[in-house]
């Protein structure tokens, strides 16, 4: 008996999430849309994950209207988003009212099928996200992140999607971000899901080990009825197997899945034009990599690891981080890795290697993951470090959101005429920051988007510093025109970066320094510390709030600083007793390791 396998393209969501760093624009997906609408997939994915925070952060796009563009343009197609449960698109959990206006506006907006996943796997926290999708008359998918350590077994998964079903989703994925999975794994997990449970079963797998497909197929002969793809274009490394790879392989057999292969290689062609496009956006840790099947950590969370490693200087401590993160992962109590315990557990790693002993610094999210903040933890976690972060502060034993007080009303109110519509307002919820930014920018007219930088022309010489090839520009300047060709970047290091270019053929070297870069004392940059007294920072990032102002009287091991890097905040503590009697930063500053940030006179 036949059974046709259903396709869920991945090339306008997580393909280019998982390559070029969620970098792809509106403008370049509407012309191959006509091409899309008529394949014939069961959805495609379109919306959610990091794209939400891409479009407002980086390509100055109103990520609502890239929905309704994207649903006109493909009138017959479902639609589908990625849902972070009670996180929504954001990093921690919103109140209810919340969840339910953001999903009732996603549906209204072109929405059709919501995949939502936690990243605990605690059920508790998908419950309203399905209640709310159900309501507005849409496909709830119910989720299991999928990773592997001893408290992860096949009767706990099928516990899982017993308990999705029983909450009435319309069928279950099982979602592989960081390509963990092997074939006869997924055959034996995909065969006890069907046979425990009614609903139809979705694979999404990431190629990282390069198992991918090997994995699909063998989900599809025990039972899968639907496969997660992308376009080649954009497929394999870190992203999915090849949309015509995988019709190519089932063509033919009982899992044919009836598309047509001629139609996608035309789509093929049209995204090898636009990823090259984005060519600054590629990252070297995007092909096959089998380390994931020892350190489980998804390739996405390498590169963001990198380029902090880089900033620091110290990229050659790649392999202790990694080696690091699994035993993070276990005094957590085994998460999974998949936003946002992915950051949580690598921004932890990051700190206890570069600091030089584990825990000195612990993030605020780390605090609030060991006090219950995000669920419960799969396993049982650490119990001393529970109480270093926390201290006597009470365990959260009940659904996180159960203790948030409705924000809607407020979140109104704080945005005011800024929000033209009630989609504005949860672009706020979602950053508060970078929303508020965006919708300013908006209303002035300054939206101005990151550059993307031409493509190298074939043939050009590679440069002194090994880096890759020459990217030239043409600048005119009062009537003068100059040709410069940037040939190399240096690390970042005392808040500086070098370029090495040639102007008209003549090899410079040019420093930059940040333009928000503190001005103290007279001085072009803000002085090294060398005193205790001196606070600062062990790594790169934004300053997020002051808990003190100048003449405060601070104690030992007080919090005077927050700051976010990696997403992740941390708590920057005074090292000394004593009085503030300088203050070198404000909200909004970007800071780097070393500096005086804050002068405590003991």
């Amino acid at each position: 008996m036949s059974k046709k396998i259903h396709v869920t393209d991945t090339i306008l969501r997580d393909a280019h999430q998982s390559l070029l760093a969620t970098r792809m624009r509106t403008e370049d997906m509407l012309p191959i849309c006509e091409k899309l609408d008529k394949v014939g997939y069961w959805s495609l994915e379109v919306w959610g994950g990091a794209t939400f925070d891409a479009c407002v952060r980086f390509l100055k796009e109103d990520p609502w209207e890239r929905l309704r563009k994207l649903r006109a343009a493909l009138p017959n197609t479902r639609l589908q988003m990625l849902l972070r449960g009670q996180n929504l698109l954001g990093y921690r959990h919103y109140s209810d009212d919340v969840v339910k206006a953001f999903v009732a506006k996603a549906a209204v907006n072109g929405i059709d099928v919501f995949r939502i996943f936690d990243a605990m796997n605690d059920v508790r926290n998908l419950r309203v996200a399905i209640e709310a999708v159900k309501a507005a008359g849409k496909h709830a998918q119910g989720t299991i992140a999928y990773t592997v350590s001893p408290v992860h077994t096949i009767d706990a998964f099928v516990a899982q999607a017993k308990q999705m079903e029983a909450m009435g989703c319309d069928s279950i994925a099982i979602k592989d971000m960081a390509g963990l999975l092997t074939p006869f794994a997924t055959g034996e997990l995909v065969r006890a899901l069907k046979a425990e449970q009614s609903l139809p079963v979705f694979i999404h797998s990431h190629d990282t080990a390069g198992l991918a497909a090997m994995c699909q197929l063998k989900a599809v002969e025990n039972g899968a009825d639907h496969i997660d793809t992308a376009i080649s274009s954009f497929a394999w490394g870190t992203s999915h197997p090849g949309t015509e790879s995988m019709v190519a392989a089932l063509k033919g057999s009982e899992f044919d899945t009836g598309l047509d292969l001629e139609l996608l290689q035309e789509i093929g062609l049209y995204f090898y034009a636009v990823r090259k496009k984005y060519h600054q956006f590629e990252s070297e840790f995007t092909a096959v990599d089998t380390r994931v099947q020892v350190n489980q950590v998804p390739g996405g969370m390498i590169s963001n690891l990198a380029n902090q490693l880089k900033e620091q200087g110290a990229l050659n401590r790649m392999n202790e981080v990694l080696a690091e993160i699994p035993r993070v992962r276990e005094d957590l109590g085994f998460p999974p890795l998949v936003t946002p315990t992915s950051q949580i557990v690598g921004t932890q790693a990051f700190f206890n290697v570069l600091a030089g002993e584990r825990y000195k610094t612990i993030t605020n999210e780390v605090k609030l993951y060991l006090q219950g903040g995000y669920g419960k933890a799969p396993g049982v976690v650490n119990e001393q470090l529970r109480r270093q972060a926390i201290g006597s502060e009470e365990v959260i034993d009940v659904r996180p959101a159960d203790l948030l007080k409705p924000e809607m009303a407020k979140l109104r109110a704080d945005i005011g005429a800024l929000a033209r519509c009630e989609e504005d307002v949860l672009t706020f919820a979602m950053f508060p920051d970078i929303g508020r930014k965006f919708l300013e920018e908006r209303e002035a007219g300054t939206l101005t988007p990151e550059v993307l930088l031409p493509i190298p022309e074939a043939g050009a010489v590679a440069s002194h510093s090994g880096e890759g090839v020459p990217t030239e520009f043409v600048i005119d300047v009062h009537g003068e025109t100059y040709r410069v060709d940037i040939t190399g970047v240096g690390v970042k290091a005392e808040g500086k970066r070098h370029f090495y270019l040639s102007i008209d053929g003549m090899p410079e070297e040019v420093v930059f320094e940040p333009l928000n870069e503190f001005v103290g004392g007279g001085s072009s940059k803000r002085k090294q510390a060398s005193a205790p007294g001196h606070v600062s920072t062990t790594m790169p990032g934004n300053i997020v709030d002051v808990l003190v102002k100048e003449g405060d009287m601070v104690k030992t091991g007080q919090a005077v600083l927050i700051t976010e890097a990696m997403k992740m905040e941390t708590e920057v503590q005074a090292a000394i007793a004593g009085k503030v009697v300088a203050i070198h930063v404000a909200k909004g500053d970007r800071v780097t390791p070393g500096e005086i940030l804050i002068e405590i006179e003991g």
